[in-house]
């Protein structure tokens, strides 16, 4: 990667609707170049996606939960099955395999208590090898990033 793959990069992560247009002009280079560029990025995986970010409580998600989890065993078996339970709870916005006390955090989204409540009960405490969960939740964003330093 140059730095014109940087600037492409940085350009792409807060304006992902641009067109290679204007993404040409901004990066100095001319569409064609340009567009290859986006293309390659795109084949080896640095550019992994576009979509649209969105305001969870517009959505009606307006809590986030931070959860940690401890397993019952940190083998590799453990691991993989506790990814495979929790791929498929669409309440988890994150899952980050961690170092320390704990071995899982997640970001969960919810409309409330309650839903937290029935999501603890109806699915996470159901995932065997669960040692023990510990919460938190989230008062204010403080910050939120959207774009990696280029």
């Amino acid at each position: 990667m140059d730095v014109i793959d940087r600037r492409i990069i940085a350009v792409l992560q807060t304006s992902g609707r641009i067109t290679t247009t204007e993404l040409a002009e901004r990066v100095g280079l001319s569409p064609t170049p340009c567009a290859r560029r986006v293309d390659r990025l795109e084949r080896e995986g640095v550019i992994t996606g576009y979509g649209a970010r969105v305001d969870p409580a517009k959505l009606g998600l307006p809590v986030s939960i931070f959860v940690s989890v401890e397993l019952d065993r940190q083998d590799r078996a453990a691991i993989v099955a506790f990814e495979r339970a929790i791929r498929g709870f669409e309440e988890v916005m994150e899952c980050h395999l961690m170092t320390g006390s704990r071995d899982v955090l997640l970001r969960v989204a919810a409309a409330d208590l309650t839903a937290f409540d029935r999501f603890l009960e109806e699915k996470l405490m159901q995932v065997k090898g669960i040692r023990n969960l510990r919460s938190n939740f989230a008062l204010r964003t403080i910050l939120q990033r959207v774009a990696y330093p280029a």
